[in-house]
């Protein structure tokens, strides 16, 4: 599915529509060159971005087109070229980007530009990705709908009524209409996935501690959130994962990866079982048509011999959303605790985020406790159901 004309989206290029696979490999064996594949997503950009607001802090385009030559001109002496080579990227602007202006979304933050990249940030410019900008999100991430007071709103890629999701809703949008070729975000609560679901991408969150989580002043109890890729297809969010993956020494809840996520797509998935959640029994409210749409989706799994069987597992729904929110206000409202004690600060803050750190200030030790416990007791529910089940599946969003 291509977007609406509802933003009157000009058709992108040949070069814009191939995948990062593609590209990189293309770049690699110079059919193409870096300049031309930068050059050719910087005027998609200029063309398409003024539309929907999805790519933020975009760098000096004569900048950017030096960096691709310095990169075609490494390949053409022999150089070695990385899985990332030459693909121009636009970073969510909750990652710590080098030199490049990351505002968090926040008034606070507006004119920051850090000194050190995220570790995941520094992987892919070692794998030669070239960084072009930021991609826009909610003030500190915090929130399913991506505006901000710096940038202003992101608008869907398929309709500007309609919210874009978030937080990772730039990212989302700059991918649906080819400003990218693939993009990471980050995922504590549907971050990834609900704004691939509204833009018609795909989004993966990773399992804790498969994307190293830093440099942050909390490496231990902050591990809710994750980072992750986004892609137009599965193919080019293995290539991203690959090399946002692995072990760091600064991320010691990190862990290797086992093997390449991309080679591993090779292997053919033919016959299992599926659990099917969907609703959670009528605890979870849903849209007229999600379900019949998933359903439809699900029955093509019976193609390659997977068989589906619908269930609700035996868990305290409403406990359990109740103790992911205390150990989400647990991680960002104490995250955020410092500029609310700041007067000049807090009068920044959004009202969501004054009221998650006010939340946060009430919490017990015991209630932050019993929330990890009832988090254990969950993960292992799922463990028991990946005994009987290959794959768990539910809908991404409720609408």
């Amino acid at each position: 599915m291509r977007p609406s004309t509802n933003h009157a989206v000009p058709p992108a290029s040949d070069i814009c529509r191939l995948s990062a696979v593609e590209l990189t490999d293309a770049i690699r064996q110079r059919r193409l060159s870096a300049r031309e594949v930068v050059s050719a997503f910087l005027d998609r950009i200029d063309a398409v971005n003024p539309l929907v607001n999805a790519i933020v802090s975009l760098r000096e385009r004569a900048d950017i087109l030096a960096e691709a030559d310095r990169a075609d001109a490494h390949l053409a002496r022999g150089g070695a070229a990385g899985s990332l080579f030459g693909l121009p990227i636009a970073i969510k602007d909750l990652a710590l980007t080098k030199g490049l202006r990351t505002t968090f979304g926040s008034p606070i933050f507006a004119d920051f530009v850090p000194q050190e990249d995220d570790f995941f940030v520094e992987r892919l410019r070692k794998a030669g990705a070239i960084i072009i900008g930021k991609t826009n999100v909610p003030e500190f991430g915090l929130g399913s709908n991506t505006y901000n007071p710096v940038f202003g709103p992101t608008l869907n890629a398929f309709d500007p009524t309609l919210t874009a999701g978030g937080s990772s809703g730039g990212a989302a949008v700059a991918l649906a209409l080819d400003m990218v070729p693939v993009a990471d975000g980050s995922d504590f609560g549907g971050s990834l996935r609900n704004p691939a679901a509204y833009n018609n991408v795909y989004g993966f969150r990773p399992s804790q501690g498969l994307v190293p989580a830093g440099p942050d002043i909390d490496v231990f109890h902050a591990q809710m959130g994750v980072e992750g890729p986004m892609g137009r297809n599965v193919r080019d969010i293995a290539l991203l994962l690959d090399e946002q993956a692995g072990y760091h020494p600064r991320a010691p809840l990190s862990h290797d990866k086992q093997g390449s996520f991309l080679e591993g797509l090779r292997e053919k998935a033919t016959g299992g079982r599926i659990a099917w959640l969907g609703d959670f029994g009528g605890h979870l409210p849903m849209e007229p048509g999600i379900l019949d749409l998933c359903e439809t989706a699900l029955a093509r799994f019976a193609d390659a011999a997977f068989h589906s069987e619908t269930l609700v597992p035996d868990a305290d729904f409403e406990a359990l959303w109740q103790a992911f929110v205390t150990l989400r206000q647990a991680s960002s409202g104490c995250g955020l605790k410092a500029h609310y004690d700041d007067p000049e600060k807090r009068r920044l803050l959004k009202p969501e985020a004054v009221w998650e750190v006010e939340q946060a200030m009430r919490l017990t030790a015991p209630q932050i406790h019993a929330a990890s416990v009832r988090r254990t007791s969950w993960h292992r529910t799922l463990l028991s159901l990946f005994e009987r089940f290959d794959l768990i599946v539910l809908p991404t969003a409720q609408v």
